[in-house]
């Protein structure tokens, strides 16, 4: 009996450890809270996932799960995902960003973007320490996830280098956005409402819902980006990724998009359906014919 006991701890033991991770806080010393409809307690973070793969690459991926800026997908369209990169040579990192509530006591723009951003400039500055190339650092996102992290690839922030904070000498760009039936714009008839009321508040202008439909913020600077959606998706329709497509090729943009025929919103990797479980390794192929 002791011997199988043994055994069953030595085995829960050894899942733990596969399964571990670092979690890295974005802002050490200071009250934050992630909120949200769930009242996370937890500060804002990282969690850090590294690739024990024989063909490990020196790129990373930053993947910011999907939830309408009020909750985090962290399952299906955070640790998965990270898994999966993992076993393609990929280190991962999964970003826990501030959230909103039904009653408007939590986060709102720019909290979001600023844990974004914050989050690849820590990656970057610390990419010796994780065997990684801070020129290789891109962003996945789902959903309102896909919103911030075309958020990262529109609205960047340059390096500093003369900044005496070494996070700060590194631009905010990514090296590439992969966005899943992103949320894109906020003031059409295609947004994504409630996104769009926990981002920037019940009573946001529309100047500012404008200034944050990122379709409207691509230039020469955002990197090459793919795009995954379905037709049917009722909750952030297809058209948010034709118009950020669009605007790609409008400023020649290295532009990827697969448009599926089914699956609606919310599928992450789709592990059961052979055709939109196709997405994810084509997203490998596409980093590798970018030499990423």
């Amino acid at each position: 009996m002791k011997k199988v006991l043994f055994t069953g701890v030595c085995i829960l033991v050894l899942m733990v450890q596969v399964m571990a991770q670092e979690r890295i806080i974005l802002y050490p010393g200071q009250q934050l809270k992630i909120g949200g409809a769930e009242k996370i307690s937890d500060a804002p973070h990282l969690d850090y996932y590294k690739s024990k793969a024989s063909n490990r690459s020196t790129t990373a991926v930053l993947i910011c799960p999907g939830g309408a800026y009020t909750k985090l997908a962290v399952n299906h369209e955070g640790k998965d995902v990270a898994k999966f990169f993992n076993d393609h040579g990929y280190d991962a990192f999964v970003l826990k960003y501030r959230l909103n509530d039904g009653d408007q006591q939590g986060s709102t723009y720019p909290a979001q973007w600023n844990d974004a951003t914050t989050a690849i400039r820590y990656i970057k500055s610390h990419a010796k320490d994780y065997n990684i190339d801070p020129a290789k650092v891109g962003v996945l996102g789902f959903s309102a996830g896909g919103h911030l992290a075309s958020s990262l690839a529109t609205i960047i922030s340059p390096a500093q280098p003369n900044s005496t904070d070494l996070a700060l000498q590194f631009s905010s760009r990514p090296a590439f956005a992969v966005l899943v039936y992103p949320v894109i714009s906020l003031n059409t008839d295609f947004k994504h409402a409630y996104s769009a009321e926990m981002l920037l508040g019940k009573n946001y202008s529309v100047a500012m819902a404008d200034s944050l439909s990122t379709d409207k913020r691509v230039s020469a600077e955002t990197p090459p980006t793919m795009l995954i959606h379905s037709t049917d998706d009722k909750a952030v329709p297809v058209e948010n990724s034709i118009f950020f497509y669009n605007a790609l090729r409008a400023h020649n943009i290295p532009a990827s998009m697969h448009i599926y025929d089914h699956g609606g919103h919310g599928y992450g990797m789709a592990p059961t359906d052979k055709v939109l479980n196709t997405w994810p390794q084509l997203c490998i192929t596409w980093l590798q014919q970018l030499n990423l």
